[in-house]
């Protein structure tokens, strides 16, 4: 009797009493070392407690551990968070099922409704076209779907703004299954006509390109590329921001040779990493400075003074919000876009939880403190001065809106006072 006691005692504790360890640390973690960012996003550590309580006496096996802490991760609003698997953990497999097969379709939203932005594979097979409003999805008003969509992912991935997560829903949301279908009701935006259609999950290719229509003719280096519009103005889609995006923009602004304008295109930018400062120096006259709400010295062979439109949406992260959106604060170029960027752009921690199972890896302050007002970038984004819809009679065209729009600016001019950088004092 006495030997059966002892091992109860001495035998380790279960998984639901290790989980509830984990979270207790994680609580007291982030709220010392996160506080102050949560608060500003409106996010209640109490109210996840209470929330995840029974998730965790519920806890069987370590997947169901892993699952509740990507769960109170989800609850941060943080784009960056994430749980780490350890050493003891690496060979551990996701329990859930993902969303890495698509339907050959990405969404896009404006005026209320929704709208196909790219159709490939199954999607183009069955008869979609870019343009076409979604009407129904799964027998539901398509608004009302995505609203249902967000919430259900929400729950497992985290989101810093409400745009990102609707950004997300709309490309990666679409993904579920291998052989699973979704099921839609369209209408054409010129004819009227309607159309239903039965996609079957398959396809991959469910992460977002950027530009809806790229221009013809762009050289490429590496992700990002450049070229000239068939107006003569100068086309830059910066994909993401690798080290050597100071040097690349060099050998981009030398080939394009000084054009009247410039389109910086940074739609579906997912971030990286260079010295923000010399991107943009490449901005600034040669031989000049500029100082509006920080001072820059110019930088390059052959730094561009014309005027600059930069293009953003919500697929815009991290270090992608940083560049765009120093061209814009920081008062050197006009910024247009269907949304503001994601709102993900901080400084991170890594948390390292007492089982050594996983760790947490999450956001602590915002990057670029003097945007919003004071507020940073993190949980917010960059707003564009001008907020741009897709068109569906533009996209029917095969006419992208944004860069459509980007190219009236650039030939009419900014508004008044929009842009406190006059490029006709540099002439």
């Amino acid at each position: 009797m006495l030997a059966a006691v002892l091992a109860l005692l001495l035998a380790p504790p279960g998984p639901p009493e290790v989980c509830k360890s984990d979270l207790a640390h994680a609580y007291d973690a982030l709220e010392k070392q996160c506080g102050h960012l949560l608060e500003q996003k409106g996010v209640s550590l109490g109210k996840i407690r209470k929330e995840l309580a029974k998730a965790a006496s519920s806890v069987r096996s370590t997947e169901d551990h892993w699952v509740v802490l990507v769960r109170l991760v989800a609850r941060l609003k943080d784009g960056h968070a994430a749980v780490l698997t350890t050493e003891k953990t690496k060979d551990l497999k996701w329990p859930l099922p993902g969303l890495d097969r698509g339907p050959g379709l990405s969404w896009c939203e404006g005026k209320g409704k929704v709208h196909v932005k790219g159709a490939w594979g199954k999607g183009a097979g069955a008869g979609i076209e870019v343009g076409m409003e979604v009407v129904k999805v799964e027998g539901l008003p398509a608004a009302k779907w995505l609203e249902g969509r967000v919430e259900e992912i929400s729950d497992l991935v985290s989101f810093s703004t409400p745009q990102q997560a609707r950004y997300f829903a709309c490309h990666w949301g679409l993904g579920g299954a291998e052989g699973s279908t979704l099921q839609l009701e369209l209408r054409h935006p010129v004819t009227k006509d309607t159309k239903k259609a039965t996609l079957t999950r398959g396809d991959g290719g469910l992460a977002p390109a950027g530009p809806v229509f790229p221009p013809t003719g762009l050289q490429a280096i590496g992700r990002n590329s450049y070229g000239k519009l068939p107006s003569g103005l100068g086309y830059i889609h910066l994909r993401d921001v690798p080290q050597t995006l100071p040097e690349d923009l060099d050998r981009m602004l030398e080939a394009l040779a000084d054009p009247p304008g410039l389109v910086l295109d940074c739609r579906a930018n997912g971030g990286g990493g260079c010295d923000h400062d010399a991107v943009f120096g490449r901005f600034v006259p040669a031989g000049a400075t500029l100082k509006f709400e920080k001072e820059y010295g110019s930088a390059g062979p052959r730094p561009y003074k014309g005027p600059v439109v930069v293009i953003v949406d919500a697929g815009v992260r991290s270090a992608g919000e940083t560049v765009s959106g120093m061209l814009k604060e920081d008062g050197r170029a006009y910024m247009i876009g269907p949304e503001p960027t994601a709102g993900m752009s901080s400084q991170k921690t890594t948390i390292d939880l007492p089982s050594g199972l996983f760790q947490l890896y999450v956001s602590v302050g915002s990057n670029k403190g003097r945007f919003n007002k004071g507020k940073g970038i993190e949980g917010i984004g960059v707003p564009p001065h001008e907020i741009v819809p897709y068109d569906p009679q533009d996209l029917a065209k095969g006419v992208d809106t944004e860069i459509r729009r980007a190219e009236e600016l650039l030939q009419k001019g900014f508004p008044k006072n929009a842009v406190p950088y006059h490029p006709e004092r540099y002439k």
